[in-house]
């Protein structure tokens, strides 16, 4: 039995086969190349669609679903393999044990032609045992992901096949009680959705105030208004007109951290001790992945004198596929120290305030600049003399802390709604962990 169940239920559960519940229907093999987002009769799920966003309860309408090209010749697709509600749509091949057997449950098609596309399987019940909307879950659960990563075969690439698919073990209760659990379990996902639309909301707002405030179209005044402080007209403001300086004209040092034969080597690094940062453990939005940083000792700490953090320093990721990422070194990693992959920003705090430049590194501006000359390879790399003729555009000392100030009270709504999803996937994770067999 359950740890957590529903005080109404106390019956037994039942043990069965997948294959005994659902029977498999052939899919298709249409590439990418083969689908377009702008016409078509027949739309079609991609696997890698399922990987990265559909949600598991599939809605077509809150859906973003590819069409199969008008040109290919369909006629051949039989009736059974069109997608029904209750179907699963199982991804069978993944590069990663985390996303093998990824399953979509088809909850509504909007009465339109959908078919289960490329490395996909297309399961349908044909018995009454299973509520629609429960077994998706169900397949999260931790005893389902066992088997299922169990059964994954491969090297680079894991696959799954159907005579094992059709051998997990299933345990699963009455219907009422499957209705019970899939509709509190659809609600925890409802609300992470809010608060990831949430999110993108707060995101898209902050793009947008930071491409009028450093293309100056929104400018801040230095006497308070009653709508806050800003003025959304014709970017007309009482402090001085902005200037364009290059970053090593307003930093006291730029450093990139320390490589070669000194660098730490695996076995030197240890549980607690001085924090190590490297690329990894730049987040988005200027954060610290307070779980991606290394620690080294005290005594390599100073044989690597490049680069001691300091607090207020900035970082700059300066090669890779993250290039380009910034963060803010604050009281929790001061006097740690970096690897070669990150850049050191040090601010003459005469001329620019540290919260700032993280917020103009990431302006249009400079990721503009960034861009141009980002090769993509992972071998692109800015030097110290490529990083310091980045040109930003600077405002007066006092429009600075005012502009940093706002962004930076956005930046703290969006980390709080941030913290919010975290902690209902962990809820929704334990949930998964104990309301099934």
């Amino acid at each position: 039995m359950p740890k957590l169940r529903f005080k109404e239920f106390d019956g037994e559960w039942r043990m069965s086969h997948f294959g005994k519940l659902y029977k498999f229907y052939t899919t298709n093999s249409f590439s990418r190349d083969k689908l377009n987002y702008e016409s078509g009769k027949v739309k079609n799920i991609h696997y890698g669609d399922i990987h990265t966003k559909f949600q598991s309860h599939f809605y077509l309408n809150n859906e973003y679903v590819p069409f199969v090209n008008d040109n290919l010749d369909l006629s051949k697709i039989k009736d059974e393999a069109f997608c029904q509600i209750g179907d699963l749509i199982i991804a069978d091949a993944s590069e990663d044990y985390a996303d093998i057997g990824k399953t979509i449950e088809i909850i509504d098609i909007n009465d339109e032609k959908v078919i289960a596309g490329l490395h996909t399987f297309l399961a349908r019940p044909f018995s009454k045992e299973t509520y629609i909307g429960f077994i998706s879950h169900l397949l999260k659960s931790w005893n389902l992901r066992k088997q299922i990563m169990t059964i994954a075969q491969g090297t680079k690439v894991l696959g799954l096949s159907m005579g094992r698919f059709s051998q997990l073990k299933l345990n699963i209760p009455s219907l009422p009680e499957q209705q019970k659990i899939a509709s509190f379990l659809s609600a925890v996902d409802e609300k992470i959705q809010q608060l990831t639309q949430k999110k993108a909301l707060l995101e898209q707002y902050k793009k947008g105030v930071m491409q009028q405030l450093f293309s100056g179209k929104l400018r801040f005044k230095p006497t308070p208004s009653l709508r806050g402080e800003t003025t959304k007209e014709t970017g007309e403001s009482n402090y001085p007109d902005w200037e364009e300086k290059r970053l090593g004209e307003i930093c006291k040092k730029i450093q990139d951290g320390n490589y070669g034969a000194s660098y730490p080597k695996s076995d030197e690094f240890i549980k607690t001790g001085i924090p190590f940062l490297t690329s990894k453990a730049l987040g988005s939005g200027g954060s610290i992945l307070s779980d991606k940083i290394d620690f080294i000792s005290k005594e390599k700490h100073h044989e690597l004198k490049k680069a001691h953090l300091k607090i207020y320093d900035v970082l700059f990721t300066n090669r890779g596929a993250n290039v380009g990422a910034i963060a803010y070194v604050d009281e929790t990693i001061a006097h740690g120290n970096i690897g070669p992959q990150l850049t050191l920003l040090r601010v003459n705090n005469e001329i620019i305030s540290s919260r700032f430049l993280l917020h103009s590194m990431n302006s249009f501006t400079v990721r503009k600049q960034i861009s141009s000359q980002d090769s993509g390879s992972a071998m692109n790399f800015f030097g110290i003399g490529a990083t310091s003729k980045f040109k930003l555009k600077i405002p007066s000392l006092p429009e600075q802390q005012k502009i940093a100030n706002f962004l930076s009270a956005i930046d703290t709504k969006i980390e709080t709604v941030n913290q919010q999803i975290e902690k209902t996937q962990n809820f929704k994770k334990g949930l998964l962990q104990q309301l099934f067999v």
